[in-house]
Formats: structure tokens, sequence, C-alpha cells
């Protein structure tokens, strides 16, 4: 049965039985209704009097004006407020209003269909007896007695309502135990129902006891019951009043239980929760009913059953499992509504997801190895050779540790898809890590799980994406690592990642227990390695990668860059052909760099130039030669200009380094009236400040083997510049350019202007080596210089460099400023040196 106001229902307020008075019970006329009421109302009479021709046939005596209603069913006994929207049914019960005729009330199959026919009804209802009919704002409502159950024998036509020819279903006067016995159970039943309902109407409870017959009890409490209209069909079809008191009584006995569990939950759940929040009261309930019904395995026990068994499968270490199990345990004792419920299930979650077992290593092949290396990247056989040799030995000895390597070199050389590439070879999974602008200490060992939010460092992260421990990390950009402050350094965080010795038993703070990284194979990527601290860059194998010379970029734009321009854009490569011509011509006359970036920008633009015009529908296929680039990407933004140059008296072109790569620049020296003053200009750093300064002084000192007139040096100011002098410069290997250049100024005597140089000078004339050889020597083939001259200490340096700029260069080797003055100035001075 229903509650009242939340499932007990009733038809009327409060239910009547057929002993009372309905005029009496029903409430007064609302204001500016049309009441229409029995038997004597003055104006329905008048109206009754003056009946038209065109009235509807007479009624046969056995007939019945059928109302179809839709989704109630009306009860012999009990009184039901009903609203009348149909025509038709306004017609059915406007007609037996005015025939003062009893309505046959048929419950409608589909409560879809606006217009019944026979087939869409019921055929068992109810008589009743229109208590009430009123009229307001245009909506029709009327109050209907049920009186006697009926079966339609036959459905009539011709009528502008629904009429049908019955027969009345008497009900059996019955004098049996057995009725009796069943009405005074049903009689217990209901008084249950009403005891376990919270605030029922005093009314209900008060009619309930009225009612006396077995068979209006039966039907007042089939009224009340909360079930579907097709049940209360059923009960309705049900003659046998034995049968009929069965089912009520099954079906009531159903609705206590449900009620004493309903009660029992809430008492349950109330005195849980005791006083605190009521907001989890709903969820509470949801849990207790689960409980009850036995669908607690499917909901939070069986999560809590899944991640018991999720445990068990991970093949933990022994501390990790025992700190595993022991939160489990803490989760099954703490309510779902906790704060701390899901800080521990993610924590759990986290857990298990890692990838704790050992993996067997994948079969190591050499030479497939060597071949994915070589078909993803053209040279760098120096770490083709490494990662090689990483591979034999883990061949020969599967327990060994991964490498931890650095490769350090401009951007746009293949640092990071060289970690993709050794991925692919040594058959392992690949995971990045971007350290670039990283300041916090946690973004590597994670937060711990105090703090809302709380998530492991990204290295533990990285191996959760991946799934195994047997993976290639790469830790892209280290160089660029934020510094320490407030949140910590993530410098030194990274000190116990890069350990050998020490990340085997790794702990990240949000875990709190070890996790072993000694099976990653971990490749950082740089530009420079002064910014990386020095206990950090020893713990790493650095591998440079300096920059590549012409005949390189034109191999790697050949085999990838052009392919891969051409994916992009979608043209195919019958339709755009780019000879080796154009390719060196973007390449040294559109592009100035250590790496391909830029040159793969400027074939974009080529290549999409060629797709414009097959688009639009100008060109089938078009070749693209070195005459051509001029209209497509302009004119040339580089060119050769050292070999330009004139040979001018204190002029000298350097060598410098840059994290992008090598480059050249030039020395120039003036003299001018004064008293010996070294003025230096170009944004000079301390340590070239300096070098300019050893490099006067030895001029100074060697100014008579040299031809120039101590008076001259004395009464001049030389000045020092170093153009682009928005450019910070520093570094001590200008020192031999310096030198020749103040030489040149006061003798008189130019430098070659087909020749650089780099090298740190001492004040006795010693030529020191310097760094970033290999850089400096592909910087001055690409500004078109045909000589270098380098420090004789630097000559072991020289295979670094490839074979093609070996070729195309000449190399001088000093180890004293007498040579380089030898090789580097004219024999004989171009203007004479002021006396």
């Amino acid at each position: 049965m229903k509650r009242p106001g939340a499932g007990l229902t009733s038809f009327m307020e409060p239910p009547m039985r057929e002993t009372m008075n309905p005029i009496e019970s029903t409430p007064a006329s609302t204001d500016g209704g049309q009441r229409i009421d029995t038997p004597a109302n003055d104006a329905f009479a008048s109206r009754n009097k003056a009946r038209r021709e065109d009235e509807p046939k007479p009624l046969p005596d056995d007939a019945l004006i059928i109302l179809p209603v839709r989704n109630v069913v009306l009860f012999p006994g009990l009184v039901m407020p009903l609203s009348v929207g149909r025509e038709r049914s306004r017609a059915a019960a406007q007609e037996a209003l005015r025939l003062q005729r009893p309505l046959g009330i048929l419950l409608q199959n589909s409560p879809e269909v606006d217009q019944p026919g026979p087939d869409d009804l019921h055929w068992v209802g109810t008589t009743a007896n229109v208590v009430r009919y009123v009229t307001t704002d245009g909506t029709n409502h009327a109050i209907l007695k049920g009186e006697q159950r009926f079966r339609v024998l036959q459905f009539l036509e011709g009528y502008p309502f629904t009429v049908a020819r019955v027969q009345l279903i008497e009900e059996a006067k019955v004098d049996d135990p057995e009725v009796e016995g069943r009405a005074r159970a049903l009689r217990a039943r209901a008084r249950e129902i009403l005891d376990l309902l919270p605030q029922v109407p005093s009314e209900i409870a008060t009619a309930f006891q009225g009612v006396e017959t077995p068979s209006l009890l039966a039907d007042f409490i089939a009224g009340m019951m909360d079930v579907s209209a097709q049940e209360k069909q059923a009960l309705l079809e049900t003659f046998d009043l034995r049968a009929r008191l069965d089912r009520i009584l099954g079906m009531l006995a159903h609705r206590i239980e449900v009620l004493k569990v309903s009660r029992d939950i809430e008492e349950k759940t109330r005195e849980s929760l005791g006083d605190a929040n009521r907001k989890h009261l709903l969820r509470e309930q949801k849990r207790a009913i689960e409980k009850e019904l036995g669908e607690g395995e499917e909901g939070a026990d069986a999560d809590l059953a899944e991640l018991a068994k999720a445990i068990a499968d991970a093949k933990m270490p022994e501390e990790v499992d025992k700190q595993a199990r022991k939160e489990l345990k803490r989760l099954e004792r703490m309510p779902e509504a906790a704060a701390e419920y899901s800080m521990v299930r993610s924590y759990l979650e986290w857990l298990v997801e890692l990838p704790w077992a050992s993996e067997p290593e994948p079969a190591i092949d050499i030479a497939e190895a060597r071949r994915i290396l070589d078909e993803d990247h053209y040279g760098l056989d120096k770490i083709k050779r490494r990662i090689l040799e990483h591979l034999a030995v883990r061949k020969l000895n599967p327990e060994g540790k991964s490498p931890i390597l650095c490769f350090v070199g401009p951007p746009g050389v293949g640092k990071t898809s060289l970690g993709q590439s050794i991925a692919r070879a040594t058959g392992r999974k690949f995971a990045r890590v971007s350290l670039g602008g990283v300041h916090d200490e946690a973004e590597i060992r994670g937060h711990r799980r105090t703090y809302v939010g709380a998530l492991p460092g990204n290295i533990v992260q990285g191996l959760r994406k991946v799934e195994t421990r047997n993976a290639v990390m790469m830790l892209d950009e280290i160089d660029k690592l934020g510094a320490g402050g407030f949140h910590g350094d993530p410098a030194s965080a990274m000190l116990e990642v890069l350990d050998p010795e020490q990340n085997s038993t790794f702990r990240d703070n949000y875990l709190a227990v070890p996790f072993d990284l000694s099976r990653v194979m971990f490749i950082a990527t740089a530009n420079v390695l002064d910014t990386i601290p020095g206990p950090l860059r020893d713990r790493m194998e650095v591998i440079h990668l300096p920059g590549y010379t012409a005949q390189e970029k034109l191999q790697i734009a050949r085999r990838y860059l052009v392919a891969r321009q051409l994916k992009a854009t979608g043209v195919s490569a019958e339709q755009v052909m780019l000879d080796d011509e154009a390719l060196l011509a973007i390449i040294h006359d559109y592009t100035r760099e250590a790496g391909v970036r830029n040159l793969e920008r400027e074939i974009g633009n080529v290549i999409r130039y060629v797709a414009v015009r097959i688009a639009e529908g100008k060109e089938q296929s078009m070749k693209v030669g070195a005459a051509d680039l001029a209209a497509i990407l302009g004119a040339g933004r580089f060119d050769a200009e050292v070999a330009m140059r004139a040979p001018i008296p204190g002029v000298a072109t350097g060598l410098a380094w840059t994290p992008v790569g090598g480059d050249i620049l030039f020395i120039e020296a003036a003299r001018m009236p004064g008293n010996g003053k070294l003025i230096l200009t170009g944004q000079l750093g301390d340590v070239m400040k300096e070098s300019a300064q050893a490099a006067l002084s030895l001029v100074k000192a060697r100014s008579a083997q040299l031809g120039i007139a101590q008076e001259l040096i004395d009464k001049s100011d030389i000045h020092v510049h170093v153009p682009a002098g928005a450019t910070p410069k520093d570094g001590p290997s200008a020192g031999v350019a310096m030198f020749l250049a103040i030489s040149s100024l006061l003798t008189g005597r130019a430098v070659r202007s087909d020749l650089a140089m780099t090298g740190e000078i001492s004040l006795r004339g010693l030529v020191m080596p310097i760094g970033g050889v290999k850089e400096k020597v592909l910087a001055a083939l690409r500004a078109g210089i045909k000589t270098v001259m380098l420090p004789e200490r630097n000559r072991r340096d020289l295979e670094d460099i490839p074979a093609d700029a070996r070729e195309q260069l000449e190399f001088v080797w000093v180890d004293d400023v007498d040579k380089a003055m030898a090789t580097a100035l004219a024999p004989a001075p171009v203007l004479a040196a002021a006396a």
C-alpha cells in the first residue's frame, strides 16, 4: 500500500463507502464554476424539458454509457475524482447526468490512444454514479462513486459516445468461514501497514474501520494499494471473492516486507550517522539497501574485492605488498562518505597500476637495431655505436644496468627523435618527460598524500603510462630545470633518479615505498652543459651532437624532410621534384643553422607553393630548381660575406661556439690619437675582455719584433669592437683573433679574408687549446671560409669533423703566435703604419 504523500494516496479525501452521504461529503462549488447536481437543478431541469429533435436515440435497458479512463481503476464502494477532457467523454458524462443513469467505467489498454474503440478497452469495469459534475474555466471535472462490477457483452454504434450492452455482476452473499477468516487476516495486515507508515491521515483509518463486508473490504484495500493499473484491473476481473482475497493478501504480504526492510534501513542508517552530516543520508541508505538485497558484492564490496585481487596480481615486492594490504584494510573499515576514502582508494589504484613485476628482456637483434638506427637518422655514428654497445652488453649480461645518456647539441639536430629511434631499435616503449621550466621538486618526486589533489611525480607517471619498467625515458631539456627555491630544487631531486647505485630504491613522496628504476634507460637532452649542476652532469654519459654539414643536410632533406612535407601537404613525389641544386641553394642561401628545422620549414614553403598551383589547376606537376627559389622564397638571406671582404688591416675573422651551433665573428680594431687606452665594445663578457687586454699586452711586448714604434703605441688609443653588439659574447677562444687584429692594425699588414681562426693565447705567446672545434669548423664552412687556423693541441679533434668538411677546408695548426702571424698576415703592409 502507498504511504501518504509518497505512495499511499487515496482517490478521495477520505475514501467513502456506500453508506456515506455523498452530498454531505462533497465540497462547495468553486467560485465561477457551473454546478450540475442531482437530482434537482432548476436550470438543468428546464433544459431537459426543451429537448431537441437531434437528441441521441434512446438507450436499451441493458446498455450503459461507457466512459474510458486512463491509468485508473474504480472499485465498487469507492469515490474517484476525474478530469474529463475528451469530447466524447464529456458528452458521455453529460448524457448520463441528463438521463440520471450510471456510467460504465472501463480502463484503456493503452493510455496513448485518444479515441479508444472496443479493442482498446478492457471488457470488465465498474458502474458509477455521477456525484458531482463541475465546469471551471473550460475544464470539466466529475466525481464518480463506484457501484457494481459489469462485463461488456456488445458495443453499440450510432451514439456520439461509447455505449455497450452489459451484464451486471452480482456480488454473491458468502457465508463461508474461510472467507471470513481471510477477511480478518486482510484487516489485520491492513492495520499492520498503517502502523508501518508514518503520518497516516486519521480519515483513512476511520474509513477503514467502517468497512464491514469482505467484498467491500477487498475492494477498498485494492483501490488504496500502490500497484499498477493493470494489476488493479486483474483484481477487478477476479469475480470469485475467495480468490480475490487471496491475491490481495499476497500482495499485502510483499508490501509489508518492503516496508519493514525500509524501516530497518532507516533505523540502521540513522544510528550509523548519529550526529554526522545529514547530507550523506541518501548515500548511506543506498548502501544499506544494496546490502539487504544481497547486491553489496556488486557495489562497493565488489570494488574492494577487485582491488584486493589487483594487489595480489600486481606481484609487488614484499614491503610494497604489506603497505598496500594495510591501506586496503583501512579502506574496508572506512565509510564511503569519509573524507579520506577517495584519497586511500586513489593511492591503491596507483599502486596496482604501476609495473612492479619483473619482465623478460625483449629479444636483442644487433643487426636489426643497426638497420633501424640507420633508417631513422643519417650520420650520428658515435651515438649509434654507443647504442649498439649497450645492446651488445645487455645481450651478454641481461642483469646489467641501463646506461644514462645525455645528448648535448643545438636545436634541430634530432636529439628527441633519436630517443624514439633508440626505443624502437631496442624493442622498448618510449616515455617522454619535459623538464623545461620545472621548478618544483614535487614534479620529480611527487607530492605527499597529505595534500589535496596529490599525485606521483612525472617519472612514476610516465612509467604508469607505458606500463613497463623496461622503457626508454627521455628527460627532455634537462639543462632548463628551474632553480631551487622554496619549492625545493628539482635538479637535486634528479640526482637519485639518475644515479645507478640509488635509483633501484627510488622513493616517490606520494608512493612512500621504494620503486626500482634500474631497468629504465634514461636519455637526457640539453642544448648546453653549463647550466647543468656538476653532480648531476657527473651522473650522465655526455654525447655531443654538433651541427650538420651542407652535404649531411642534403642527405637528411632528401631522405626525410622532403617526404615528410609531401605527406603533410598531400602532394605526391611525382607532382613535386626538388633537385639537389635547389636543396643546396636553400641550405646555403636561406638557412644558416646547426640543425635542420628551418631547412624543413623552407622546404615546406616550396612544396606548399607548388600545392597551390596544382590545386588551382595551373600545373599538373612542377620541377623546382635553384633558379626558381627567388620567386618562391624571395631573395637569398645569407651570403658568403667573408669571401667578398677586401683584406683590410685591423680586421680578423674569429670562430665562436653558441648554444645553437658554431658561428663566425669579426674582430675589428681601430686606432686613434690618445694615450694608450684600450676601448672594448660589442657586449663582451669579462673573459673576452681579459683576452683583449692580454692580446694588447702581447703586442706591446713584441712591438720591436713586429716593427711597431713605441711612440705609436703610447700616443694611440686602440678600440676593439666585435659586431652584432646586441648579442652578448664571452669566452677565451678569441685571443688569437684579437692579437692578429691589433697586430694587423699597427703593422698595416692585412689578415687573409679567407682565413678564420680560434684559440686562446698566453702572455708568453703560446696558443692554447679550445672546445667546440667541430661546431666552429662547420660554421666556417657555412660562411665560405677556405682555411681554418686551430691550436696544435686540438689536432686530436680532427677526427670528429665530417670527412666531406675536411676535404673542403685547409687546416693550419699553430702552437704560438709567431706561426699564426706568419700564416695570417700579408707579407707586406697594405697601408704604412704611422710613425
